[in-house]
């Protein structure tokens, strides 16, 4: 995994596994901008790392203008573009019975959107250096999970628009990969939006039971490496996407089941 003086911006990079994905590419090298809302928070990722190897952007992924503004900045930096990581996300817990519209309106924007406007500005860069494109993606794309509707839709659309995108670039050396973690130990959980558009403030998963963000950011980075056209980073995702493809309702029934006894799961 040589990075040596790749140019890589990496989105929602103050914490979780943007976090973990900045370091890494620091630490292998490489040239990171940072993006996300807490320019303070970005600042202690850095620290220690020579300024010359770095960018901080601060902005926020549902605005185009900011979108915009760190591919500029970016390039007037480092003059080019080799990888694009559309990691900044959010997720949410509630029926759709019980939701309010603006929570899956707030992840279209994030989730679909901020890798939509991303990857518009930074396509003409990325094509000069036959760079890669990476979603920072779930199970929920492939698969519907119940209690998260915006979430699974938010997936889905990504899904649809990267791999489309690979299709029209297939002849002109575009990488586009979709990664899917499993559960994670990272700050989305705890910012996810309830019915009402609150945070939940807390997680039901078992912290023990989680990937970290650095085993994620680790495959990540190998995936880009070897240009792969997706990778499902755990045996259940990878179970799930198989079966679901030949036992599509026998798989609706084992996720209901599953999410079904999650502590104060909305299920009943």
């Amino acid at each position: 995994m040589d990075f040596t003086n790749k140019v890589v911006i990496v989105t929602g990079a103050s914490s979780g596994i943007g976090k973990a994905l900045a370091q890494l590419f620091l630490e292998k090298n490489a040239r990171v901008a940072l993006f996300a809302r807490s320019v303070d928070k970005m600042g202690e990722v850095v620290k220690g790392y020579p300024q010359d190897r770095w960018l901080i952007v601060g902005g926020d992924v549902t605005k185009e203008e900011d979108c915009k503004m760190l591919i500029e900045a970016t390039v007037q930096k480092f003059g080019k573009i080799d990888v694009l990581i559309n990691n900044a996300g959010i997720s949410m817990r509630a029926l759709f019975v019980d939701v309010d519209l603006s929570v899956l309106k707030k992840l279209m924007d994030v989730n679909f959107w901020g890798t939509v406007y991303c990857t518009k500005f930074a396509l003409p860069y990325l094509l000069s250096s036959r760079g890669s494109i990476v979603g920072v993606s779930s199970i929920a794309g492939y698969q519907g999970l119940p209690g998260r509707t915006g979430y699974s839709a938010s997936k889905f659309a990504m899904h649809g628009f990267l791999n489309t995108l690979r299709i029209e670039m297939l002849k002109q050396g575009l990488h586009v990969m979709i990664a899917c973690p499993g559960f994670t130990a990272s700050n989305i959980r705890y910012t996810a939006l309830t019915a009402d558009g609150t945070p939940q403030g807390d997680t039901p998963l078992k912290e023990e039971n989680l990937m970290t963000p650095e085993q994620v950011a680790w495959k990540i980075a190998k995936g880009i490496a070897r240009r792969k056209r997706e990778v499902i980073m755990t045996t259940q995702g990878r179970l799930t996407v198989l079966l679901g493809k030949f036992f599509p309702g026998f798989v609706d029934k084992m996720v209901y089941h599953h999410m079904k006894k999650e502590p104060d799961s909305p299920l009943k």
